[in-house]
Formats: structure tokens, C-alpha cells, sequence
């Protein structure tokens, strides 16, 4: 229908940084192997972000979920009759799986009758309606279970460090887990095993937790009879895929010659792979033809492909954004695939790259610019993870300051994927103080290039990045002029005792142990060590439910400042590690930006 404007129409007082966030946006729709006509795909297009059915043959959409702090974690079985959803409770990501048919009207039911409430690890569903469920819980460790129609759970899996599903053969008779029984959470091994549990075969390039060089599942190959498995691997200093087959040992390396990280999935025929390739903030994708050994690019625009599919007739879906472009999922069949109704995001601007030499090498960071002449008021947003890297995509957080005339400066450092596995690997012991290093380098460049006003740095991140953010208005205290930390660790040692126990072991990991056994180093990585020296204004907001960083140990911080009268200011919401609902996050955004514009002298 076309819709005409008539020219007395008030124009739209919403704020264009508001509109990013409300705008509809869509995920790349996930299909159902066997039907692939019915997919599966995540939405705000309510206000809050849940799951959405659609069938494609009758285009007909619809929501299938509907919580107060939304869903986003679904699966669709096999022959795309019925729809997993994990339900956790306000964001505490604690629950179980439930499902409903694909087709309108069916209610909820639970998944895996009989398997308590966890934290989810991982689940695989087979073709006879076989399903196996990875649980993680603080009091039983990493367990997996086999679940069949109308029978019992049968756990095959048990171990104290963490493991989950990787992926169910096509015939359903071979599983594939990742774990690292070895103590490194950071570099899992891989052991395929049938439905009993028996062994079949494993790879551990760890050799025992010796070596730091991981294996991650990216699936079974998806044609009857073909037991290869594909495999990321890092034996030659990065993620790229190899090809192995569990039943007989042979390993097929495909020699992908591209910089950077490589990933894979099976086209659905097996006769070639769908590569996902970054490098240095931006990724692009090729076809590997396995009957030419040859790598075909696959043509998407300069930016970031940030998931891609490939469907049964050849084409590939993608969802792509740039910094300055809003995302859309794109098919090389031509158009867009899925165009939500409502509202089109603003765009922002383009982000270009800088690169400062830091003590553990050449650091990259992005940048966007307001409109006008520096130097400018510039925000530091430091990423989360910390193994996770800012691209050239798009994000409404960083585009909502710059269209406050604030430069935007975005870190990859040390610790930050995307850069080899040495550069990732280099987080150890002297935790957040290795990223701050690299962090202040940028920092001096962009003071000395001109970008940033030194009097008015703003650091800030969500995640780890408000641990970073905590730590180093500490450490760095004449450095900075405000900071803004949301879901941060604060407390190091309290935070270690609170949150859920995959992140314990990626704790022990990073910091060689627990605080009872290498307390110094838990106390030289903690913002509450250095609480006492901060100097700036401080905004924290944190999710009460949060199970990564939990809210007791943010209040630990709160009340040091509070005791001595520091300048700071707290946000508490129901909720986990972040929100789910549209609105919640703008309010959290203006928050940021009125404490900001405030103690900057803006307002």
C-alpha cells in the first residue's frame, strides 16, 4: 500500500539516536534442515526482542514468544514441526528448554521432561526426536543428557570444568562435545561419542592443557551417510576450519591462504563450505568448492557480515551493517530477505581506522567523528568478552554520542579476537591491566592526533568493558574525566564466588587460579583494589538478576565510593546482563548521556 504524506504532517520530534534503537530490526532467520520453508528469526519489532515463526511459502509471521525481559535463544527441530526456546527468569539465564509446535495455536511445553534448571550448554535434536541438552550448574559441573520421546533423561556426560553439545550426526549416532577437562576454559578440546556415552574419538590439541591451541565444533557434515565432522582450529596461529572424519582418523586440511580469522559451515548439499572470513574489523565471504580445491568469493558489501547461511538451492543469506548502514538480511539470490515493517534506523557515520604501537604491538582501533572541528569530547567504548572485537557494524550505542558531538573511539586490544591467537592469548595474570596498556596508547594518539579534547575523556564500556572502565579510573585516575560502567565486575573476588560456574573456570583460567590461590593477582586485577583513588564521576548501572556480573559485588564498590563521597551515580534494573526491552535500553542511553553532558560542563 503506498502512504502519502500530506505536507501539515508534524514532523517526528523523536531524536534520531532514539530511532535506532526503536526501529524494527530482524536476525538472519535460522531454516529447519529438513523443511526449510520454515524458519525461525529474532525481533524488537514489539518493543522487546523475541522469537518470530515464519513460514515462507505462505509468508505468514509470527511471534512466538512473549516475556516482560524477552527471549532470544531458539531452535527449530529438524523437520521444523516444533520450536525450542529457552525460558530463564527475568534474564538470569537459570531455566530450562520449552517448545510449541511451529503451526499457530499449540501451547508451551517442556522440552526435556525431567531435567532440573540450569544454565544451557549447548543442545543438538536428531530426526527421530532424539534431543541431547548440555546443563551447566554450580553444584554438578558441565552435564549432558540424551532425551528421548516419552523415556527418562539419561545423563552420558559429567565433568567439573566446563563442556557442552557441539553437534548431532546426520543419522543422529554420533555426538560431538567440546570441553576442557584439561583446566583451560580458553582452549576446548573436542570427543565424539555415541548416544551411550561410549567413545569414539577425540582431539585435544591442548596435548593435556600443555599447549594453548583450541578445537571448536561447527558441525557434522549434513548429507546421510557422512560421518566428517568440520573443525576450528588454531594451529597456525588463528581460527580456521579443518575437516575430519571421526570413524576412521583422516583429517582434510584445507589450506585457506586468507589473513585473518576463518570460519565454516557445510552447504547443505556437503559439497562445498560457506566461509566467513575477518580481518581487521571487517569480514567477507567465500565459498570453498571442495571437487576444485578453490575458494569462490562470495560478493557482499565493505562492512560486516555478522551471521550468514547457506540455503538449499545455493544462495547465501546474510545479515550485513557497516557503521554507518543499518542491518539488513541480504541474499545473493538478490533484495532483501527480511524488510520489518515500521520505521527505517537513521544511519551514522562511517568509522575509519586508527592504529597506535602499544607495548604488545600495533593496536587497532575505530573511529567516528561528529560533524565540525576538533578536538572533540571523545568516549572511549571499550568492548566486552574480552575474547569478542568491535567491527565495522552497526551499533546505535556509539552513533547515539557522536550525534551528541562526541567522538567515538572503539579498542581491539589485547585479549580482543580477530587478530591471531597470540594476540588474544596475551590476556593472562596481569588481567585488564594488559587491555588498559593498550587502551592508553590509543588514548595518547588520539589526544596528540587532534581527535580528542584531554580535558574531557570519557571511558567507558558494558561488560568487561565496565570492569575495564572500573579498573582504569583507578589505576589511571588523571587520565580520565568521567566514567560510565555498565555491568561491570567491580569487586573481583566476590564477583569470582557469585557468578555461574563457566565463568569461574574461564577466571581460573585468565588468572592461573582461584582468589584462595593466587590472591595477588585477583587483588592486582580488581577495581575494588584502587577504588580509593578514583577521581572522576562515576555512572554504574547493573541488572539485579545479572549471573555474570553480579549485582553484589557492584554494590561492594558502591558503598567504598559512597563512603568517602566520590561523585557517582547508580542505575539498578530488572533484569540480567543487559536488557532485552527497547525502551529500557534508550533509558539507560539518555542516563548515560545526562550524567555525561552534566559533569563535562554540556549540559
Amino acid at each position: 500500500m503506498t502512504q502519502t504524506t500530506d505536507a501539515t504532517t508534524t514532523p517526528d520530534p523523536t531524536p534520531e539516536w532514539e530511532k535506532r534503537f526503536r526501529a524494527p530490526r530482524v536476525s538472519l532467520p535460522d531454516w529447519a534442515e529438513d523443511a526449510p520453508q520454515r524458519s525461525l528469526f529474532v525481533s524488537n519489532a514489539t518493543g522487546t526482542y523475541e522469537l518470530y515463526a515464519w513460514d515462507r511459502t505462505t509468508g505468514e509471521q509470527r511471534q512466538v514468544t512473549d516475556r516482560p525481559n524477552g527471549t532470544t535463544d531458539g531452535v527449530l527441530s529438524l523437520d521444523g514441526a516444533w520450536i525450542w526456546w529457552f525460558s530463564d527468569t527475568d534474564g538470569d539465564e537459570f531455566g530450562v528448554w520449552m517448545r510449541q509446535p511451529f503451526a499457530a495455536g499449540g501451547r508451551d511445553e517442556p522440552a526435556a521432561p525431567g531435567l532440573d534448571a540450569s544454565y544451557p550448554a549447548g543442545l543438538a535434536l536428531g530426526r527421530d526426536g532424539t534431543a541431547v541438552v548440555g546443563r551447566s550448574t554450580d553444584e554438578d559441573g558441565s552435564t549432558i543428557h540424551v532425551v528421548r520421546p516419552g523415556e527418562t533423561p539419561v545423563e552420558i556426560y559429567r565433568h567439573r570444568e566446563s563442556a557442552g553439545v557441539g553437534d548431532l550426526s546426520h543419522d543422529g549416532t554420533l555426538l560431538a562435545i567440546e570441553h576442557t577437562e584439561h583446566g583451560d576454559a580458553m582452549h576446548s578440546a573436542v570427543r565424539v561419542l555415541r548416544l551411550d556415552g561410549s567413545l569414539v574419538a577425540q582431539l585435544d590439541d591442548t596435548e593435556g592443557g600443555t599447549r594453548e591451541l583450541g578445537l571448536e565444533v561447527l558441525g557434522f557434515a549434513p548429507v546421510a551417510g557422512d560421518g566428517r565432522l568440520l573443525i576450528g582450529h588454531q594451529r597456525r596461529g588463528r581460527w580456521e576450519p579443518v575437516v575430519w572424519n571421526p570413524l576412521t582418523g583422516e583429517e582434510t586440511d584445507l589450506a585457506i591462504e586468507l589473513p585473518g580469522d576463518v570460519n565454516a559451515e557445510w552447504y547443505p548439499d556437503g559439497s562445498g563450505l560457506l566461509i566467513a572470513h575477518s580481518f581487521e574489523a571487517r569480514s567477507e565471504l567465500w565459498r570453498y568448492d571442495f571437487a576444485k580445491s578453490a575458494l569462490i568469493q562470495v560478493d557482499t558489501p565493505v562492512g560486516t557480515v555478522s551471521g550468514a547461511t547457506a540455503r538449499p538451492d545455493g544462495s547465501v543469506e546474510y545479515l550485513w551493517s557497516s557503521a554507518a548502514t543499518p542491518p539488513e538480511v541480504r541474499s545473493t539470490a538478490g533484495g532483501v530477505v527480511l524488510d520489518p515493517p515500521g520505521m527505517k534506523a537513521p544511519a551514522s557515520v562511517p568509522v575509519t581506522d586508527a592504529w597506535a604501537e602499544g607495548p604488545g604491538g600495533r593496536v587497532h582501533a575505530l573511529v567516528q567523528r561528529p560533524a565540525g572541528e576538533g578536538p572533540f569530547p571523545t568516549v572511549f567504548e571499550i568492548h566486552g568478552g574480552p575474547t569478542w572485537h568491535d567491527s565495522d557494524a552497526f551499533a546505535a550505542g556509539p552513533a547515539a554520542w557522536v550525534d551528541h558531538g562526541f567522538a567515538v573511539v572503539r579498542v581491539n586490544y589485547r585479549g580482543s579476537t580477530g587478530y591471531g591467537r597470540e594476540w588474544t592469548d596475551a590476556l593472562k595474570h596481569r588481567v585488564g591491566l594488559i587491555e588498559l596498556e593498550d587502551i592508553a596508547a590509543v588514548r595518547d594518539w588520539a589526544v596528540e592526533s587532534g581527535l580528542a579534547d584531554p580535558s574531557k575523556l570519557v571511558l567507558a564500556g558494558g561488560s568487561w568493558g565496565g570492569y575495564l572502565t572500573l579498573l582504569g579510573l583507578g589505576t589511571q585516575p588523571d587520565a580520565w574525566a568521567l566514567g560510565l560502567a555498565a555491568v561491570p565486575v567491580a569487586d573481583y573476588v566476590t564477583a569470582y564466588h557469585d557468578e555461574m560456574e563457566a565463568l569461574k573456570a574461564m577466571d581460573r583460567t585468565l588468572l592461573g587460579g582461584t582468589p584462595e590461590e593466587v590472591p595477588e593477582r585477583f587483588e592486582a586485577s580488581s577495581p575494588l583494589t584502587y577504588v580509593d583513588a578514583v577521581k572522576a564521576p562515576v555512572y554504574i548501572s547493573a541488572g539485579v538478576n545479572d549471573p555474570r556480573c553480579p549485582i553484589r559485588q557492584v554494590e561492594n564498590y558502591v558503598d567504598r565510593l559512597a563512603a568517602r563521597d566520590a561523585v557517582h551515580e547508580v542505575y539498578r534494573y530488572d533484569a540480567g546482563h543487559g536488557s532485552l526491552v527497547v525502551e529500557e535500553r534508550i533509558k539507560q542511553v539518555r542516563l548515560e548521556l545526562d550524567f555525561a553532558r552534566r559533569h563535562l560542563g554540556m549540559a
